[in-house]
């Protein structure tokens, strides 16, 4: 998964940092925001392959971000999470273009094999092999 850019969006501060810690170790360019607004402007600074978003969230939540990245950056890749799912909540999200839904906590290797089959839906792993 290397060159993978991905930012990981929580309301939860500490759990943020602490993943874009453990991403960066594993050699993946991870950027963190902690609200809808912060998520939103990231996007409109960079690319990102990959978004990792909370659906509940002060502010504008996981979904209406899902809505926007949909329409501003439809390449971009987004694995919705939360700790407080429903399965309307899942339903509504893979009805928006997510590619999948993972509940909190998340294991960081859950999280990886996620992302990997987000950006590589073949199955043909991190180096297309």
């Amino acid at each position: 998964m290397d060159d993978l850019r991905l930012l990981f969006v929580d309301d939860e501060e500490e759990l943020v940092s602490a993943v874009v810690e453990r991403l960066e170790l594993r050699g993946i360019d991870g950027v963190g925001a902690t609200s809808g607004d912060e998520a939103l402007d990231h996007l409109r600074e960079g690319s990102f392959d990959v978004v990792v978003l909370d659906i509940k969230m002060p502010g504008i939540g996981g979904l209406e971000v899902l809505r926007t990245i949909n329409r501003r950056h439809p390449e971009v890749k987004v694995i919705l999470m939360t700790g407080h799912g429903s399965a309307k909540d899942s339903e509504i999200g893979r009805r928006l273009g997510a590619v999948a839904y993972l509940e909190k906590p998340v294991d960081l290797e859950d999280l990886l094999m996620t992302v990997d089959q987000a950006v590589n839906p073949e199955g043909g792993g991190p180096d297309g092999a």
